[in-house]
């Protein structure tokens, strides 16, 4: 490291920000330069990184804007940084995140080492068996409202570094770049899909609610991914109060619940369920509502817990479609499960873990595809439907681990 540069900033730590960087994938800014295209020029590219970041002279390129469609209709603003400018925020998260890692609650799963969407899932589960009441908590447009201000004030809270400092603040006012070319100044708020936006949000956050909520109601349970917040309540006349109390501390840090997105939720005695407006809630890709059970000793019960929320299966049976197996004649059996078991893996492992058999239906449908394949590659099977079920219904026991959803359990059906 030279000494005439004002900051001392490890060239190696670039080397490693980059690999993150490339593991990661992602699409190019607004440079329109590829992960690939930076890697042609790999050490000349960081070595300009670091040299202005050291110097600090280092000032981020505008964010590239792209509109994500949501379930609701609406869309959602999604920040593309360019290739360089992940490197540097990367090299700045290498060295910010020790320092306030530690101090995160226990209950604040996203976008840390060691914590996942499974898990805080699974806490919710348990804690809704032994609570009644749920206050579903929506924060309207969290990452859009962060105030600068405040988020700084937190961030010097943990760090007197000066280059840290000053990047930090640079990359929350970088402008953004809208699809028409059109520079936007922001002057709040963090673009989703930087590097360093889920560490900042986590911060914020932490201040705004998790350490305050550890502080004034350390007896009332919570499960926290990113803004998707999730209180365990006695009652619904404490689930009614603490929504007026977390609304009063967020208006503090200049956010704001979502008037019709947040809900008190019953999820207990199943004898009093229609009682309430509200006994189902949505978290992290699961549906949390009343659903059959089966005890140990093998009596049917209805117990409050998650399964594949409706939405999330829409999504994955639009995937299966746009797949088009039954055009794929030219591949074989095991080609297809080749292809696709990544993904089959990937949507069995996250929604498999609670009430697997949600799963079922949709691959089904995945079964009914492959069906339609062989129909059209073997002329023996065309225009023979049942002859088709009974073909695939062999090659499942014949070779009942060739597609991961076979060995979940849903094989093909061959009577029906």
């Amino acid at each position: 490291m030279s000494k005439a540069k004002p900051f001392s900033i490890s060239k190696q730590v670039f080397v490693e920000a980059f690999k993150r960087v490339k593991a990661n994938k992602g699409a190019a800014g607004v440079d329109d330069q590829s992960i690939a295209d930076f890697e042609k020029d790999l050490k000349n590219n960081l070595y300009k990184i670091w040299n202005r970041m050291s110097s600090g002279s280092y000032f981020p390129p505008p964010v590239r804007r792209e509109e994500i469609p949501k379930a609701d209709g609406s869309k959602r603003p999604l920040g593309i940084p360019t290739v360089g400018d992940r490197v540097a925020q990367t090299v700045a998260k290498i060295y910010f995140e020790p320092k306030i890692e530690p101090l995160f609650h226990p209950d604040s799963y996203a976008y840390r080492p060691g914590k996942s969407a499974i898990e805080a899932v699974g806490v919710a589960r348990q804690r809704c068996f032994r609570h009644a009441w749920v206050l579903d908590l929506d924060i309207k447009g969290f990452f859009d409202n962060i105030d600068h201000g405040l988020m700084m004030r937190a961030v010097r809270k943990h760090t007197d570094c000066r280059w840290l400092l000053l990047y930090i603040e640079r990359w929350l006012k970088a402008p953004v770049q809208t699809k028409e070319g059109m520079l936007v100044l922001r002057d709040k708020g963090t673009p989703q899909g930087s590097v360093v936006s889920p560490l900042l949000a986590n911060l914020f956050l932490h201040y705004a609610f998790d350490a305050w909520m550890l502080r004034k109601y350390p007896d009332i349970p919570f499960e926290r991914y990113a803004d998707d917040i999730v209180v365990h309540c006695r009652s619904e006349k404490q689930a009614q109060w603490l929504k007026g109390i977390i609304g009063e501390r967020l208006a503090e840090c200049l956010l704001e619940l979502h008037p019709e997105k947040t809900k008190t939720v019953y999820c207990k005695n199943a004898k009093r369920r229609g009682e309430y407006p509200d006994e189902k809630f949505d978290f992290l890709g699961y549906e949390f509502r009343p659903r059959l059970a089966k005890c140990r000793q093998g009596s049917f019960f209805v117990s409050f817990c998650p399964a594949i929320r409706p939405k999330a299966a829409k999504t994955i049976r639009s995937v299966i479609r746009g797949w088009k197996i039954q055009c794929m004649s030219d591949k074989s059996v095991e080609d297809l499960a080749h292809m696709f078991n990544p993904v089959i893996r990937g949507w069995i492992n996250y929604y498999g873990s609670y009430y697997k058999s949600a799963l079922y239906p949709i691959f089904d449908q995945l079964n009914n595809a492959l069906k339609k394949w062989a129909m059209r590659k073997y002329k023996g099977l065309r225009e023979k439907k049942l002859r088709a079920r009974h073909w695939l219904g062999r090659i499942s026991r014949h070779q009942p681990h060739l597609f991961a959803h076979w060995r979940f359990g849903a094989r093909p059906a061959v009577g029906r």
